[in-house]
C-alpha cells in the first residue's frame, strides 16, 4: 500500500507537515488462553440511550460481547435498561440520572477500579445532562470510545484536550468530522480520498486521540500512522452499524490492544463481517443485529487467514 497523504503536526498555532506511516498489516485478534475466566477479556461500559433511541446501547453491547469482551455493563436511564436488556441480556445494567453526580456516582460503583473501557455516545441524546456526563467521562481515567451523540456533544465545545487526559478513540462519520473540525480550524475535506488520511491524522493530532474517519476506505490514523480500510460494502449503509463498530472497538480494547491496533483491526472486522453476510445474502438487507452476529465469524476468518 502506497503511503497516502500528511500529517499535519498540531501545536495549537499552525501545522508543519511530514510524511505518514502507512500501516500495512491487520493486527491478529487477541488471545485466548485455555485457562481463561470472564475477568481475563476485561469489562466494557456503554454509555448511551434514551426514550427514542433504546436499541443503540443493546447493540452496542451484543458487538462487544461477540468480539470478545468478558463482561458488559449498559449504563442508560432506568427506562432505557429495561428494553435494552431485553434486547442483550447477557448484558448487565447500570442506572444513569438525569443528576451528573448521581450518575457518576452509580458509573463509579460499577467500575471501582476504573479499569472498564466505556463506550460513550450510542443513543445517548443531546440532553443539558448527557453533554455534562460526557465532558465528566472526558476529564476521567478510563479509556473512551466516543462515537454518535458523544461526538455531537463534544463537538459542541471542542477544543485541545487537557494534559493528562483519558485514552480516546472517535469514530466520525464526514459529516460529524466536519463539526469536530470546525473549532479547531482544520479545513481539510473529509471526503475526498486524495486528503482523507490526511484529515484524520490532524483532528488525532489536535486532541491526542486514535481517529476512525467512517466511510468507504474507512482512514484511522493516531497522528503519526495511517491505515486505510478495504473490507466492506453498501449493505452496511444501514442504521446501527457505527453503534457495532464502538462496541467492536471497546472490547478489543478490553483485551489489552492498544487503542490504534483495535480501531485498525476494528473496521477492518466490522467490513469483513459485512463481507461474509453479503456472500450469502447479497448487497441489501443487512441489519446491525446481524452484522454483530457475524463478527465471530469474520474473527474466525482472520485467525485461520494469517
Amino acid at each position: 500500500m502506497p503511503r497516502l497523504g500528511f500529517a499535519a503536526n498540531f501545536n495549537r498555532e499552525t501545522y508543519s507537515l511530514k510524511p505518514l506511516e502507512t500501516i500495512q498489516t491487520v493486527p491478529a485478534p487477541p488471545q485466548r488462553p485455555i485457562d481463561a475466566h470472564k475477568g481475563t477479556f476485561g469489562t466494557v461500559m456503554v454509555v448511551g440511550g434514551c426514550a427514542t433511541m433504546m436499541g443503540a446501547p443493546a447493540l452496542c453491547a451484543s458487538a462487544a460481547l461477540r468480539s470478545g469482551a468478558g463482561l458488559v455493563k449498559i449504563a442508560a436511564p432506568m427506562n432505557v435498561l429495561a428494553v435494552a436488556l431485553g434486547v442483550e441480556p447477557s448484558a448487565t445494567g447500570v442506572v444513569l440520572h438525569e443528576n451528573t453526580t448521581d450518575s457518576m456516582f452509580n458509573l463509579d460503583q460499577a467500575d471501582t477500579a476504573q479499569q472498564a473501557i466505556l463506550a460513550v455516545g450510542p443513543g445517548l441524546g443531546q440532553s443539558a445532562s448527557c453533554q455534562e456526563l460526557v465532558d465528566q467521562l472526558l476529564r476521567g481515567n478510563r479509556t473512551v470510545v466516543l462515537d454518535a451523540d458523544g461526538l455531537n456533544v463534544l463537538a459542541k465545545t471542542n477544543r485541545p484536550r487537557p494534559v493528562p487526559g483519558p485514552l480516546l478513540v472517535v469514530t466520525p462519520h464526514p459529516g460529524e468530522y466536519t463539526r469536530l473540525a470546525k473549532p479547531l480550524q482544520i479545513t481539510t475535506s473529509p471526503t475526498d480520498p486524495a486528503t482523507r488520511p490526511a484529515a484524520a491524522a490532524q483532528f488525532a493530532l489536535a486532541q491526542r486521540a486514535v481517529v476512525v474517519l467512517k466511510g468507504q476506505h474507512s482512514v484511522v490514523s493516531d497522528g503519526q500512522h495511517v491505515y486505510i480500510n478495504h473490507t466492506g460494502n453498501p449493505a452496511m449503509a444501514t442504521a446501527g452499524s457505527g453503534d457495532v463498530l464502538t462496541g467492536l472497538i471497546a472490547a478489543l480494547i478490553a483485551q489489552h490492544m492498544t487503542p490504534l491496533d483495535a480501531a485498525v483491526l476494528g473496521v477492518y472486522l466490522h467490513g469483513l463481517a459485512a463481507d461474509i453476510w453479503s456472500e450469502r445474502f447479497g448487497p441489501s438487507g443487512l441489519t446491525a443485529s446481524d452484522l454483530a452476529r457475524f463478527l465471530p465469524q469474520a474473527f474466525d476468518r482472520h485467525r485461520n487467514s494469517r
